[in-house]
């Protein structure tokens, strides 16, 4: 590509990251990252996600406990790094598609600050359950108003923690 700014560099350069040092982020870090959760584009500007940072051990634990149950096993999906769980409205027909434009925020700009990031699924099924509902009412969330999306973990990435890419499939990109 001919055209290249800082932007375009940082999204073409972020990687998953799946192992992490054992030493938690600071709040500094953390509140980078989440505030530019707050700058994500929203249908009509509406800001309906919620974030949920949790850097709790216990309640890490747990949301690995849960998540993990949903795909069957007892291995921690976390890779364990803290998280940033996303919410998006149930009832909002953009809902899904707002929280998802948090994370992709999220994951950049973990990035940007040199952490690493990897989203990781099943926060759907995990807040289905009557655990995860009476977790979200814990934390003062209607738990019927709520549908999980997606966990953003993070971290500072350990040597083997991000992979190189490989380049791009052909086809990606019809131009019609």
């Amino acid at each position: 590509m001919s055209i290249q700014n800082e932007i375009l560099n940082a999204i073409a350069s972020r990687r998953s990251c799946r192992a992490y040092e054992p030493e938690q982020i600071t709040a500094e870090e953390l509140e980078a990252v989440t505030t530019a959760g707050t700058w994500a584009a929203t249908a009509m500007g509406r800001q309906s996600p919620v974030m949920v940072a949790v850097q709790d051990k216990e309640t890490l634990a747990e949301l690995s406990r849960l998540n993990a149950a949903v795909m069957g096993t007892q291995n921690g999906p976390f890779y364990g790094a803290p998280a940033v769980l996303v919410l998006g409205e149930k009832n909002n027909p953009n809902g899904v598609q707002d929280a998802s434009l948090v994370m992709g925020n999220l994951l950049l700009a973990a990035s940007g600050i040199g952490l690493g990031s990897c989203w990781i699924n099943r926060a759907k099924e995990t807040f289905e359950t009557p655990e995860g509902k009476a977790l979200l009412a814990k934390w003062g969330l209607d738990p019927e108003k709520y549908i999980g999306v997606g966990y953003c973990i993070l971290g500072y990435p350990a040597p083997n923690g991000t992979r190189t890419p490989g380049p791009r499939k052909a086809g990606y990109v019809l131009h019609v």
